[in-house]
């Protein structure tokens, strides 16, 4: 194949396939020389372009492209290779030839992929034949020959074909189920869904299809690839662009990146789609938009159904209404965005590999009416909960929901009637709980991705006298953010519930209160573990250069302990399934490295250490002799069994097995891990498992000495200081 790169260096009087005319040449050179000036400048790490920044790049491009080594042959790679250290230089340059150079490559192997496809199809399979197909190849080496690429391809295929076949079944009995359980059918259900035309594959669509479509699983099968050809044939030159300076920006971290001009006035996409579209934060990953979160109040939360949207979802494919569904492998982000939104009221379909089966050997369809986020239900709410002890003795705690860091924009007077504050309404919420006389007090953190860095000191001060909450180290200094206002909402026995989702804010807050022993933290193994903040920094006034997306700073603990990667530990751990999924922000490529800086002087509240192990050894205690956490932790060993194996049978009959029992682990999995709301907007509380072993902790947490210790600390404080007093009335006052 003749070089592009040769063609180009000699005064680039060759316009680059892909890019169009001499000016787009131009200009995606000057983004280039402007990226690369720009982004070791801005980032944190302050990391130049030089050959490791190369070499993650090179690495960060071809997994972009070909992410689990099915389409590249090995000699590829080692002609490439030789480019390995040298993109920096090229890129500083203004040169991107080696990306257009690997592209074209890309589409011819592609190509022949299809080609094989059809031989393979035209040929068929022996599904009674027990083979293996291992699915994850992310680290395997590509294939020397065409030969061994085809076989890699046969079982690829064949698997694909299974994956219809079993599909179709599973969709067929849960249709029986449904009719014979209930004559009416239930929106998104999977019955919703077979009323769905489609004319690609979507793994499930030939199941659940009722128009005269030819629902064959070959003719899936080649529209799904045929597509996949025809959008790379289509792409432009800035949506190749964006993926190669994208692969430079995520060698210094996984959450910097680059947007093209278009992708800049398409990229509050995260605020779009939560307004007008499903509610969900979306990344892209391996191909597919991967749900990194669920927005409170969105339809996607809100959305109670056995079959829905969970974080960690991968979407492949999108429909509207009854049209076909579309399948979007491959695809660039926002034009899977572009797909998704759309107007209020009208129905979208999701094709998603679930989180809990990265394997991809099971995959549902689901149907959500796209809908405004009630704001509403992003505020605080709370409910008063009365357990039974293991004493025997009625106890009466609160419980306080907090799905976001959230604050009204544009409004700093809290006299304002629109004026909304996430620290202002647990204020209001902890001091109503204590009116109804509550003994202790939950903050739920689960699933809060974060939001306002001010909101988080403010709620943290809640529960302090006054002091540094957190540390922020940016290029040139570390700042110590501090809590000034010495009231005291709440003194009293008080527990942070966490897991996997819990990210930023939250991460700020149940560091900061654990560092101070104001609080237990509870929960998943650990938290997301996201400590940095990115900016969006543009590439000059001319706007069709592009931004950057790059991170400026980090967070740390008081105690000096930074939150990236290793998040807070809870002091009492309830497994989660989510600690068995790659949601944290360690499954992600080229993190930030944990650090530590010199720890601030803080006035602890008291020292829990001394209590942790006995509520660790009582919690445990309690739950193994629970026939429902038995069966909770039997759903976590599924979990944990499937996102480790990698392979999966091919022949029918183990396909089949394997299948149903996914179903039922998905029926188990929607039984001991509830939604937030019933389907009417309602909170569900009582069915919580894990909250309802929370209040048991918090039960202990309350008999023991150290709780009613800090409690009387800090009242006889409080009570002892007059100033302290007036202000804190001054504060209740509405």
């Amino acid at each position: 194949m003749w070089s592009l790169l040769l063609l180009l260096q000699a005064g680039r009087a060759m316009a680059l396939p892909g890019l169009g005319n001499a000016a787009d040449e131009e200009l995606a050179g000057r983004i280039a020389e402007r990226f690369a000036d720009r982004m070791p400048t801005y980032h944190l790490s302050r990391l130049p372009m030089g050959d490791e920044i190369s070499g993650r790049a090179w690495t960060n491009f071809f997994t972009s492209l070909d992410f689990d080594h099915m389409y590249f042959l090995q000699s590829d790679i080692e002609q490439f290779a030789a480019n390995r250290t040298q993109l920096d230089d090229t890129v500083s340059d203004g040169d991107i030839s080696f990306a257009h150079e690997v592209f074209e490559r890309f589409k011819q192997r592609v190509q022949e992929r299809y080609d094989y496809t059809e031989v393979l199809l035209d040929r068929g399979f022996d599904l009674t034949t027990k083979e293996v197909y291992r699915w994850n190849r992310r680290k395997a080496d590509w294939a020397v020959t065409t030969e061994e690429c085809n076989e890699l391809w046969r079982l690829k295929i064949k698997n694909e074909y299974v994956r219809q076949i079993v599909a179709k079944q599973i969709a067929k009995d849960a249709k029986a189920e449904e009719d014979a359980n209930s004559p009416t059918p239930t929106n998104g259900t999977d019955t919703a869904a077979a009323e769905i035309p489609s004319s690609t594959t979507n793994d499930t669509d030939e199941a659940t299809a009722s128009t005269p479509v030819d629902l064959s699983p070959e003719a899936f099968i080649r529209s799904r690839y045929k597509q996949m050809l025809t959008m790379l044939n289509d792409s432009d030159g800035k949506w190749l662009i964006e993926k190669y300076l994208t692969a430079f920006a995520h060698a210094y971290d996984p959450h910097s990146g680059y947007m093209t001009a278009s992708s800049v006035e398409d990229f509050d996409i995260e605020m779009k789609l939560s307004l007008t579209g499903i509610g969900a934060l979306l990344r892209a990953e391996d191909g597919a938009a991967r749900i990194v979160r669920l927005i409170p109040g969105g339809p996607a939360d809100m959305d109670s159904r056995d079959l829905r949207l969970r974080p960690g979802d991968k979407i492949i494919a999108v429909g509207q209404d009854k049209e076909p569904i579309v399948d979007v492998l491959h695809w660039p982000l926002h034009r899977i965005v572009s797909l998704i939104r759309g107007p209020k009221g009208s129905r979208v379909v999701l094709t998603v590999i679930p989180a809990s089966d990265p394997s991809g050997s099971t995959t549902k369809q689901v149907d959500l009416v796209r809908d405004e986020v009630k704001l509403e239900e992003q505020a605080a709410d709370s409910s008063v909960r009365t357990i039974t002890d293991s004493n025997g003795d009625e106890r009466t705690f609160g419980v306080i929901r907090l799905p976001a860091f959230y604050a009204s924009m544009g409004i700093n007077n809290p006299r304002h009637p629109e004026y909304r504050s996430a620290a202002g309404d647990v204020q209001t919420i902890v001091q109503r709980l204590q009116t109804n006389g509550v003994e202790g007090i939950i903050l739920d953190l689960r699933n809060n991705g974060g939001g306002s860095l001010i909101e988080a000191i403010r709620m943290t001060g809640l529960f302090i006298r006054s002091g540094p909450t957190v540390q922020v180290r940016e290029r040139h200094s570390i700042r110590v953010l501090p809590d000034r206002n010495p009231a005291l909402a709440y003194a009293g026995p008080l527990v942070v519930l966490v897991n996997r989702l819990s990210a930023s804010a939250s991460e700020i807050v149940a560091g900061a209160l654990q560092d101070y022993g104001r609080a237990l933290i509870v929960g998943g193994e650990k938290t997301h573990g996201k400590g940095t903040v990115q900016t969006i920094v543009s590439l000059g006034r001319d706007r069709t250069l592009g931004s950057l997306r790059v991170t400026t700073a980090s967070y740390y603990r008081i105690s000096g302990s930074s939150t990236q990667l290793r998040g807070v530990t809870p002091d009492v751990v309830i497994p989660s399934p989510f600690d068995f999924m790659k949601l944290g922000e360690d499954a992600l490529p080229n993190p930030i490295p944990w650090s530590a800086v010199m720890p601030t002087r803080f006035p602890p509240v008291a020292d829990l250490d001394g209590i942790k192990p006995q509520l660790r050894a009582a919690s445990e205690a309690r739950r193994s002799k629970s026939e429902r956490f038995k069966a909770y932790q039997k759903l976590l060993d599924r979990i944990e069994a499937i996102n480790n194996a990698e392979e999966l049978p091919l022949d029918l009959e183990r396909r089949m097995a394997l299948a149903r029992s996914e179903r039922d682990l998905a029926e188990l999995q929607a039984s001991l891990i509830p939604e937030a709301h019933d389907g009417n907007g309602d909170r569900i509380e009582q069915a919580d498992l894990v909250l309802e072993e929370t209040l048991q902790i918090l039960a202990d947490f309350t008999g023991t000495q150290h709780a009613t210790a800090a409690l009387r600390k800090q009242q006889s404080l409080q009570d002892r200081n007059p100033l302290i007093r007036m202000f804190d009335q001054l504060l209740q006052t509405p």
